[in-house]
């Protein structure tokens, strides 16, 4: 199980979540996720989804549903598509995008991105890093991901962001 401490700047808590991936077949998995909010004690989410993977096409496929703290069921399918920039793959141009609906398939919502996406390893001695920069094509907004081993930091142009230690 893989879990992280995650806090942002527009909380007022700090987040636990945890992250299960569970083999079903050949490039299958089913991943969970759960998060709780220490400060109300309660879950702010859980979710679970099945995860195809293509590697052969640097593409992936998910289907899932999620349980959010509105006690709420949203459905949603996404993926995403790397095209390698470099011949060792380190860098990528890479597209997603997430289609998600309520539980009456009334209320339909999508997201969608574009985003380059550079691998450094041993920037120093076992220390890696990935750098994000991408573009949320639905809000028209920049963002920026920095990565390094367990630490994340996210900022987007609305000066939102938010920090994450994957324990």
């Amino acid at each position: 199980m893989e879990t992280s401490l995650r806090y942002g700047g527009d909380s007022k808590s700090l987040c636990i979540r945890a992250k299960e991936k569970l083999p079903v077949g050949d490039n299958i998995i089913w991943e969970s996720h759960a998060e709780l909010d220490t400060k109300a004690g309660a879950p702010t989410f859980l979710s679970s989804m099945l995860r195809f993977y293509y590697p052969d096409l640097s593409t992936s496929l998910g289907v899932g549903a999620q349980y959010n703290k509105n006690r709420k069921i949203h459905y949603h399918v996404r993926g995403k598509h790397a095209f390698p920039v470099t011949s060792d793959r380190l860098i990528s141009f890479n597209i997603k995008g997430r289609c998600n609906t309520d539980e009456e398939f009334k209320k339909v919502s999508y997201t969608g991105a574009a985003e380059l996406v550079c691998n450094i390893f041993n920037v120093k001695k076992d220390q890696d890093l990935r750098v994000k920069l991408g573009y949320d094509l639905m809000q028209k907004l920049p963002y920026l991901q920095v990565r390094e081993n367990n630490w994340t930091f996210n900022a987007d142009g609305n000066c939102k962001w938010n920090v994450r230690y994957d324990l």
